[in-house]
C-alpha cells in the first residue's frame, strides 16, 4: 500500500513533463515490433478575414479533407459565436467545429451573468486559455472576427494558444497564396464592395494554389447593424466541359503481343427473373 508520502498529487502549476520519458519508452516499443506512432495529420483549408470601414469581414473555403480523399465539397468553415461575432476554423474538422460550439455557450453564459453583450477579445481570451491548456492536442486554427463597443476587431488564435490581432488574417495551408493577395491590394478603410472582392480573391488564390483547399467561396459580413452570411457568394471551381474527343479507332495503337487464356468455367444454375413493371 502506498502511505500519504507517496501518494500522486496534483500538480500546482506550471509545465509538466513527466510523460516524456514514457511516452519515448512507449514508442520504442512500437519500433521493435514493427509499428510507428502516429503522425499528425495534414488538413487543409484557406480562412481569411480583413477589417473594413464599417466592420468586418470573414472568407473561408467549402473543402474538407480525409488526407488525400475530399470528404465534403460543401462543409461550413464558418462557425456561430455570439450574435455579431463569428469564427473561421481551419485544421480538424471535428475540433473546430466542437471547440466553436463550447465556446459559444461559454459566451452565451458569460453574457447571461454579466447582463451585458459579449466582446470580441472575451471570446478570444477564452479561446487561447482552452487551447493553451491543451498544449496544440487541440488542432483548431481560428479567425475570431467581430463588432463590438469597441468596433471591428479580428484576432487569430492558433492551436498552441497564441495569438494576433491584424487589420487582416489568413489561415490555413493555403494561407500563404492568400496572404500575398492581402499584402498587395488590402488598404485601410475599405468600401464593403471592394473588402468583399478582396476577400473573395484570398480564399480563390487558396483554392487555386493549394490542393487542401477548394470548392466554393463562402462570406460572412459583420456591421454594427447585424450579419449577413453569404454561403455559396462564388463558386471559381466549377466542372469544364470537354473541348475534344479521346476516343481512338481500334488499330491506332499496335499490339505487340497477344496472349489467350482459357477459362474453364461450368454453370452450376441458371435462374431468370422478369421485373414487373406494371
Amino acid at each position: 500500500m502506498l502511505n500519504s508520502s507517496t501518494q500522486w498529487q496534483t500538480p500546482t502549476g506550471g509545465f509538466s513533463f513527466e510523460n516524456t520519458r514514457r511516452n519515448a519508452v512507449l514508442e520504442a516499443n512500437l519500433s521493435e515490433k514493427g509499428y510507428s506512432a502516429p503522425k499528425a495529420r495534414k488538413t487543409g483549408t484557406t480562412i481569411a478575414g480583413l477589417v473594413f470601414k464599417d466592420g468586418v469581414i470573414l472568407g473561408a473555403d467549402t473543402r474538407a479533407t480525409d488526407d488525400m480523399v475530399v470528404a465534403d465539397k460543401n462543409c461550413m468553415k464558418i462557425h456561430y459565436i455570439a450574435p455579431k461575432i463569428y469564427c473561421c476554423g481551419a485544421g480538424v474538422a471535428a475540433d473546430a467545429e466542437v471547440t466553436t460550439q463550447m465556446m459559444s455557450s461559454n459566451v452565451e453564459l458569460h453574457s447571461l451573468s454579466t447582463g451585458r453583450p459579449p466582446l470580441v477579445i472575451t471570446v478570444t481570451r477564452q479561446l487561447k486559455q482552452m487551447l493553451f491548456r491543451y498544449q496544440g492536442h487541440i488542432g483548431s486554427s481560428l479567425i475570431v472576427g467581430g463588432v463590438d463597443d469597441d468596433g471591428p476587431q479580428l484576432y487569430s488564435v492558433y492551436p498552441h494558444g497564441s495569438y494576433d490581432k491584424l487589420p487582416f488574417l489568413t489561415m490555413g495551408s493555403g494561407a500563404a497564396a492568400a496572404i500575398s493577395v492581402f499584402e498587395d491590394r488590402y488598404k485601410p478603410n475599405m468600401a464593403l464592395d471592394d473588402g468583399k472582392q478582396l476577400v473573395r480573391d484570398a480564399i480563390t488564390a487558396g483554392i487555386f494554389c493549394d490542393l487542401g483547399s477548394g470548392s466554393n467561396v463562402d462570406l460572412c459580413v459583420i456591421t454594427e447593424k447585424g450579419v449577413d452570411y453569404l454561403r455559396g457568394y462564388d463558386q471559381p471551381a466549377q466542372k469544364g466541359q470537354r473541348e475534344g474527343s479521346y476516343r481512338y479507332k481500334p488499330g491506332t495503337t499496335a499490339v505487340l503481343t497477344k496472349t489467350v487464356t482459357p477459362l474453364t468455367l461450368d454453370v452450376l444454375e441458371e435462374s431468370v427473373q422478369v421485373m414487373d413493371t406494371e
